[in-house]
């Protein structure tokens, strides 16, 4: 009732029989095969030896994997290279659905890592010495230096012994080998030291089956059974095993729960003339669809590990041996599993603690690789068997200083060159390179075509001024940055002519009122607060007047002779004296910088100027510069104006755009930095960078070198030998300082409204303070006028008392005495008034 077959015919004339369940075949071939006719038949068919990932599809509901799928292996390849930083493959495998679909999974796989297959060396599944020899020799000759071997365990190990041959199992070649090779050496135990020989160096995978007790019995038992070898047993072995088991299991179930064995024709099944395949001797399994299920929740602990599936009809929990092959053996050097990925600890005892897949939680212990080496191979070499890099270098005419042609070796100088030098002396592995001049030395050359040339392998990587832009990223991969950049727009200066009014310029005329009227306020107010007390605000109304214009603008310069004895008047002094000089100090500044400055001779103040503009904008040949005006800016292409060199620009920016020049340009600011200084500072920036990028060095795309150079470049930055260079090509004269528009440095009221507010305040609060003072003194002192003059003429006390009391001028008169006579007069009337009391009272 089940049966076991390895190959197709086995497997088809057990099918003629009256089975529930076929153990089988090991090929994943023939279980493509074979699975079409048990979805007719409605019989389970367990496989311990089909791994091809795609059996596991909906299209083969009945065919049941007791092993682990290719499709966790190819990923814990993925892993086993990103771990070591590997970005590249080439993946060798048989031409059949197993190796196929085995690598399709592993690109998949690799892309998710941000790695790839960078070629599919595919063999035929009858491939001779030779074929396999010309295809390792095409492989050599590329520039990854990671295979991945993906075959038949028949052949596999004259691949390696034909690599031996060719030189491709030395120091630098990387070897991955699937689980063939680890279930070959099992089946070949012991293993001669020849071929433990041929395989040094070689990382392979292994289906990792726990050391548990029922598995330690089971091979003691074998051990003392007469004349059974229990050494040549692999990690198949034990899946078959174990799937037998789990048949048994399953059908005993079924039978228990139930289920009935029995069998019908297919009408669809008929011979066909000719045929030797017999269709109408196989019948259908009545109870397929019940006995299915039921194979399926099985859950029981095998030699293999624990047999339970998942919702994919997939073992769960796969993990593997990862193994390092050497001339002692097999040295395992840690495990996979897709619960936490790489680690030196085994599986069952992760699975104990919470899943990690965190990059610091992957571990492995040492690899000794090819030739004997610890030292991590870096995976690729050069292509084309170590040809020399082929870099293109744009043939510049114009600022030579960032690159330019030289007649000694290597025939190119300049800062771009040194700093590409320089980070290519601290790669840990030399670089052979060739630089070849890329324009015809007329023109600058377009470096969009330049990068368009790297892209179609007519050069290896692209080296100079070359700035990093979106649409160059899609061809290359470029390094970190090595130099800021970004557009900025250039305009020509002139000098402003002298003035002899320039000494008003600094204010604006309503600062100047308003100045103006502030010095005669506080003057007048200090001379009311210092009157009553200070005799050099008294005299006459001449000299008075004369002595508060005099004060108040001596204050002007801090030279103001005459003292102030009131609190008051010291209080509304220091305020004062303090916006002066905030006053002084802000109009010093401002006229410094206005006798100084210099002014646009015209009115682009930045990129916004330009583009609502009709003028013509100069820019460099073969800059991206243009593509971003037109494309990005909307700027028509007849305004664009190409200029070869600087002696171009300064001759368009002095003749402008009534002469036939421009009206600006627009270049990025490292070529504008030097320009600007070629010409004495005579031409400046306006407006802010409008775009910010940076140049970078450029390579094919995944070219490993781009991310060891960004590195080198990073190296450079943080030891300050990238600025040395920077300083021995490009120190030059700075003339970044922005350029103002004069009006722009006049002081408005705006900037000094605060000062004089707090200035008005406190005078405000002194006047205040000091006719509250008088009106108290005023209305102490009305009693005793209406007494005197009661007593000169009692009839008109009352009408005379009404009116000096709201007199003006009597209250001028008071005001303007000094404080000492009106305390005099105070105490003195106060004396009388107490004798006046005294007399009054009754004794």
């Amino acid at each position: 009732m089940i049966q076991i077959a390895v190959d197709f015919l086995e497997q088809w004339k057990l099918m003629e029989n009256e089975v529930v369940a076929a153990i089988g075949p090991q090929s994943s071939g023939i279980a493509h095969i074979i699975s079409h006719v048990a979805n007719e038949l409605h019989i389970p068919l367990l496989s311990f030896g089909a791994t091809d990932p795609t059996l596991s599809s909906l299209q083969f509901p009945y065919f049941v994997r007791t092993t682990h799928s290719d499709y966790f292996q190819m990923y814990a390849i993925a892993d086993l290279v990103d771990h070591y930083r590997w970005r590249q493959v080439i993946a060798i495998f048989v031409d059949d659905d197993n190796g196929r679909n085995g690598v399709s999974v592993l690109g998949d796989a690799l892309a998710k890592k941000r790695g790839k297959i960078s070629y599919k060396a595919a063999l035929s599944p009858v491939a001779t010495k030779s074929d396999i020899s010309d295809l390792l020799n095409s492989v050599n000759l590329m520039e990854s230096r990671v295979f991945v071997l993906h075959v038949n365990p028949d052949y596999g190990l004259a691949i390696f012994s034909i690599a031996k041959n060719l030189g491709m199992m030395t120091s630098g070649y990387v070897w991955i080998a699937t689980d063939w090779l680890p279930s070959k050496l099992d089946s070949m135990e012991p293993v001669d030291a020849n071929t433990l020989n041929l395989l040094q160096g070689v990382i392979a995978l292994r289906h990792h089956t726990p050391d548990t007790n029922l598995k330690k019995s089971f091979f003691s038992r074998l051990k003392n059974a007469n004349g059974t070898k229990t050494s040549s047993f692999n990690s198949y072995a034990l899946y078959a095993y174990d799937s037998v088991w789990l048949a048994a299991y399953a059908l005993d179930t079924f039978l228990k729960e139930g289920g009935n064995i029995s069998f019908s024709s297919d009408p669809k099944l008929v011979d066909t003339t000719g045929s030797m395949l017999h269709l109408s001797s196989l019948r259908v399994f009545d109870g397929g669809p019940s006995f299915l299920p039921t194979l399926l929740r099985m859950n029981f602990t095998g030699l293999s590990g624990q047999i339970q599936f998942a919702n994919g009809k997939d073992l769960i929990q796969p993990s593997y041996d990862i193994l390092n092959i050497g001339d002692s053996g097999s040295r395992r050097v840690g495990y996979w599993s897709n619960y936490s990925g790489l680690s030196v600890l085994a599986p069952e005892i992760l699975y104990k603690k919470p899943p990690n897949t965190s990059t610091s939680n992957q571990k492995l212990f040492s690899v000794l690789w090819p030739g004997e080496t610890v030292a991590i191979p870096k995976g690729w070499v050069f292509p084309n068997n170590g040809m020399p890099l082929r870099i293109a270098v744009p043939h510049r005419i114009s600022y030579l200083e960032f690159v330019s042609k030289d007649k000694n070796p290597p025939g190119v100088r300049g800062y771009c060159i040194d700093v590409f030098e320089a980070a290519i002396n601290l790669l840990p592995y030399p670089v052979p390179r060739k630089y070849i001049l890329y324009g015809d030395g007329n023109r600058n050359p377009s470096y969009s075509e330049l990068v368009n040339q790297v892209a179609l392998n007519n050069f290896d990587a692209a080296v100079g001024d070359v700035t990093i832009v979106p649409n160059r990223t899609r061809l290359l991969d470029f390094t970190q940055p090595f130099m800021e950049s970004g557009l900025v727009v250039v305009v020509p200066v002139k000098e402003i002519k002298s003035s002899p009014w320039a000494f008003l310029k600094p204010f604006t005329a309503q600062m100047w009122c308003v100045t103006g009227a502030f010095f005669l306020f506080v003057g007048a107010v200090v001379w009311i607060l210092e009157h009553r007390h200070n005799p050099e605000f008294r005299g006459p109304p001449k000299k008075q007047l004369m002595t508060i214009f005099w004060f108040t603008f001596s204050t002007m310069f801090f030279s103001h002779r005459e003292n102030t004895v009131s609190g008051l008047g010291r209080f509304v002094l220091i305020i004062w004296l303090f916006v002066v000089l905030i006053i002084n100090s802000s109009y010093t500044a401002s006229l410094t910088s206005i006798l100084t400055v210099q002014q646009l001779s015209s009115q682009i103040e930045g990129i916004d100027s330009l583009i609502s503009g009709t003028q013509p904008i100069g820019i460099q040949d073969g800059s991206f510069a243009r593509r971003y005006l037109i494309d990005e800016l909307n700027i028509q292409p007849s305004r664009i104006v190409s200029l070869k060199n600087p002696k171009a620009y300064v001759d368009a920016l002095t003749r402008g755009p009534k002469g036939g020049g421009v009206v600006a340009i627009v270049d990025e600011l490292p070529y504008i930095e030097i320009f600007m200084s070629s010409t004495n500072c005579k031409f400046r920036t306006v407006g802010q960078e409008f775009t910010k990028s940076g140049w970078g060095f450029g390579f094919q795309r995944d070219s490993p070198l781009a991310v060891d150079m960004s590195t080198a470049i990073l190296q450079l930055s943080e030891n300050g030998d990238l600025q040395k260079i920077h300083d021995k090509w490009l120190s030059k004269q700075n003339c970044a300082a922005k350029v103002d528009d004069v009006d722009s440095n006049e002081l408005s009221l705006s900037s000094f409204w605060g000062l004089f507010l707090i200035c008005g305040i406190a005078c405000l609060i002194a006047m205040t303070v000091f006719f509250v003072r008088v009106f108290c003194q005023y209305m102490k002192f009305i009693p005793e006028s209406e007494e005197e003059v009661d007593q000169e003429n009692p009839s008109n006390r009352r009408r005379r008392s009404f009116r000096s009391s709201r007199s003006f001028k009597d209250l001028f008169e008071f005001v303007d005495k000094r404080e000492r006579e009106i305390k005099e007069i105070l105490r003195q009337k106060s004396k009388k008034r107490r004798r006046d009391d005294q007399f009054s009272s009754p004794t």
